[in-house]
């Protein structure tokens, strides 16, 4: 897998190369925003990591720029910090927003994530959470374990809709106005009520413990987050 990191600090330049080297994965470095776009399009990397105050071409600029013909996933580095910035960002198209300083264990695990997310699965129709299998085109939930005799869950047409952009995108922070667009469309981008109960909903229906979710997690003031790992943790 080859990693564009986008940083203009030597030092987390230097620590990054060694780290994701060691885990086997090609890095190629760029250390301003103009350097990023011309190493995204001519080096073809499979996933960028990007700090957001670059010299040269603001980080919000690149994202930009990428995704005027690309869609490889875009991991952002940032010390900013305001929820806004974190919005504007992913709403950019960002995939992902990890704040300095940050934990390596945390950006690794996010790494892998959108590994798995783009590693050749965009065709599965059959997806894990926790004891439950979901199988997308047979619009069917059943358990795991086949000595359970749990009844089947079944979801209304909306909420099959907002679970399928959850399971299509794991490990990713999905905006509120991202989702309302997708599930509702766009007129209904601030209408977060809607939201929040199909989220509800589907925690009842599929968290072990819906009053403490492992699987849709709320990130305060920005969005949700499916982790499909939650179980292994």
């Amino acid at each position: 897998m080859r990693i564009l990191l986008a940083d203009d600090d030597d030092q987390l330049q230097r620590a990054l190369r060694i780290t994701l080297a060691a885990r086997g994965y090609e890095v190629i470095a760029a250390r301003d925003g103009a350097e990023a776009i011309d190493l995204a399009a001519n080096a073809r990397p499979d996933l960028i990591l990007l700090d957001l105050g670059m010299p040269k071409v603001d980080g919000l600029d690149v994202i930009r720029a990428v995704r005027a013909w690309s869609n490889v996933p875009i991991l952002v580095l940032s010390g900013r910090t305001d929820s806004a910035e974190k919005v504007d960002a992913l709403d950019a198209g960002a995939d992902d927003y990890v704040t300095k300083p940050f934990a390596m264990d945390e950006l690794l695990a996010r790494i892998r994530a959108r590994a798995r997310s783009t590693g050749g699965e965009a065709d599965a129709s059959a997806y894990e959470i926790g004891a439950l299998t979901v199988d997308l085109a047979a619009k069917t939930i059943r358990s795991a374990d086949a000595s359970s005799h749990a009844t089947s869950v079944r979801l209304t047409p909306t909420e099959w809709r907002l679970l399928e952009l959850f399971l299509k995108n794991p490990g990713r922070l999905l905006t509120r106005q991202m989702l309302l667009s997708e599930v509702w469309g766009p007129f209904h981008a601030n209408d977060a009520g809607y939201l929040r109960l199909y989220v509800a909903q589907l925690r009842r229906k599929l968290e072990p413990t819906p009053s403490e979710p492992r699987f849709f997690v709320t990130e305060p003031g920005m969005g949700y987050r499916f982790e499909p790992g939650a179980a292994e943790a």
